[in-house]
């Protein structure tokens, strides 16, 4: 009985992925039958957790370039800020309106009989400014040596005898800055005694011209 059950079973069961000339026995097809299902089954699967996976990464780079945008944002206007600080605090006029300050506070002494709140208003004033622009300051020396630094490595990558490995120079260690140091200071020695420094003159010629200009 059970047996017969079985064979009407599959005798239902249609596998069109099989061919009408498919003569393998009924437990084979059964379980070639099992066996694709279970694959689709697991490609679907695959695939769902590939969707989940892409959409989760999509969300944080979404987050990661928020937070990058409002740096940006944030870097951007403190760079404007420090730039214009500096080039307005660095004119003749905030000099002049800094020494105007000065005059007038120690003009204003003898009303507050020099009390320690009349020394306290401008020792208080002059820390918080100070505090503030050294922030201003280092920023804009930041800026302005970085773009420095690339324009010299521009020049030595453009000149054909210059050596690339002194591109991004500040960057290297102490130990190999000093072991440069040293190698300029033996071609600017092999310069010297072959009489080819930067005047076309050697020092000890140098020296005695200026002995006898003073001298005259």
């Amino acid at each position: 009985g059970l047996y017969r059950a079985r064979s009407r079973f599959l005798a239902r069961v249609d596998f069109p992925s099989l061919g009408s000339s498919d003569r393998r026995p009924p437990d084979m097809l059964l379980r070639s039958s099992l066996r694709g299902t279970y694959k689709r089954c697991h490609r679907l699967a695959c695939s769902r957790h590939n969707i989940m996976a892409i959409a989760t990464q999509k969300e944080k780079l979404k987050q990661q370039e928020e937070s990058r945008d409002f740096f940006c944002v944030v870097s951007d206007a403190f760079r404007l800020f420090a730039r214009r600080s500096s080039m307005l605090l660095g004119s003749a006029w905030a000099f002049g309106i800094a020494i105007l300050i000065i005059v007038i506070w120690g003009l204003t002494g003898p009303a507050f009989h020099y009390s320690n709140t009349w020394q306290l208003i401008i020792n208080t004033g002059t820390t918080i400014v100070t505090f503030l622009m050294v922030f201003l300051i280092q920023n804009t020396q930041n800026r302005d040596a970085k773009a420095a630094h690339l324009k010299l490595d521009e020049i030595i990558r453009a000149l054909e005898g210059a050596r690339n490995e002194l591109i991004d120079l500040e960057k290297l260690a102490d130990e190999d800055l000093t072991s440069l140091e040293k190698q300029f200071e033996r071609v600017r020695k092999k310069a010297e005694r072959n009489g080819n420094n930067a005047g076309g003159k050697t020092r000890a010629n140098r020296a005695e011209r200026a002995s006898k200009g003073k001298g005259v």
